[in-house]
């Protein structure tokens, strides 16, 4: 059976797709077959793998989430051969609505995605950046997240409401959801406060928080808009090699449990 890990944070611009789309491409990268999950109404993960989340959008998320479609019907193939897609579109912004009226709302993508979860090594899930229905069907569909933190205090301090949400969710509809592990991003070594702030991080979540730290890279942030994980945008860069590492720390992470 497949890992389901949500990558989550509802603070904006902590990394948080780059994160799940450079994560599952390194996967795919390192032979494992990968499925991720744009579940964010604005779509980057979609474009970021250069596919535009208005070229089909009767075949994305929302149409699964409200049981228009089959799941298996909204795949993509991605330029990397062992790497699929579900991509996004803005109408999942009415699937918070929609799914207030729903018996067991907060376990419908959990229910959707069941028939696919054996065809996969990983499924990657790319949150909203918000703690909304769609983000708690995230974490009721996951074994595990990622927490993408930028190195900064007000981002530490916004971590409580995420930890609040996930032990909610542990305490009721998924109570084995664990905590895969914090990942810093954007960090800038020649800055003493990203210095100060991982150290804290360290301090408080002692091995939560990943070895491999993301670095502040210009390719990095290049490569989504020409529609490309960064080892397929620039196989040299530090972006790549970080992403890598990572990978390789959630695969040992997961062969040792």
């Amino acid at each position: 059976m497949g890992k389901v890990i949500a990558i989550a944070n509802q603070k904006g611009g902590v990394g948080k797709t780059t994160t799940a789309i450079n994560l599952a491409a390194s996967l795919a990268v390192l032979e494992k077959k990968v499925l991720i999950i744009d579940a964010d109404p604005q779509a980057n993960t979609t474009s970021g793998l250069n596919f535009s989340p208005d070229n089909d959008e009767k075949r994305t998320l929302y149409e699964v989430l409200i049981g228009a479609i089959p799941v298996r019907d909204t795949l993509i193939q991605t330029e990397l051969q062992n790497l699929h897609m579900i991509p996004s579109h803005i109408n999942l912004v009415g699937a918070e609505i929609e799914m207030l009226g729903f018996e067991g709302r907060e376990s419908v993508m959990k229910h959707a995605l069941s028939p696919i979860v054996d065809d996969y090594d990983y499924i990657i899930i790319d949150c909203s950046p918000s703690l909304g229905i769609i983000t708690v069907n995230c974490l009721t569909a996951a074994d595990s997240v990622i927490i993408p933190v930028q190195p900064e205090f007000f981002a530490l301090e916004g971590l409580g409401k995420l930890l609040q949400t996930i032990r909610l969710v542990q305490g009721g509809v998924n109570p084995t959801l664990s905590i895969e592990g914090f990942v810093v991003t954007m960090f800038d070594g020649r800055t003493k406060v990203h210095t100060q702030v991982v150290g804290e991080l360290r301090e408080h979540f002692h091995d939560m928080v990943f070895n491999t730290i993301i670095q502040r890279n210009i390719r990095l942030s290049e490569a989504p808009g020409h529609g490309k994980p960064i080892v397929l945008y620039d196989v040299t860069s530090n972006g790549t090699s970080n992403y890598l590492n990572l990978a390789k720390e959630v695969l040992d992470k997961n062969t040792n449990a």
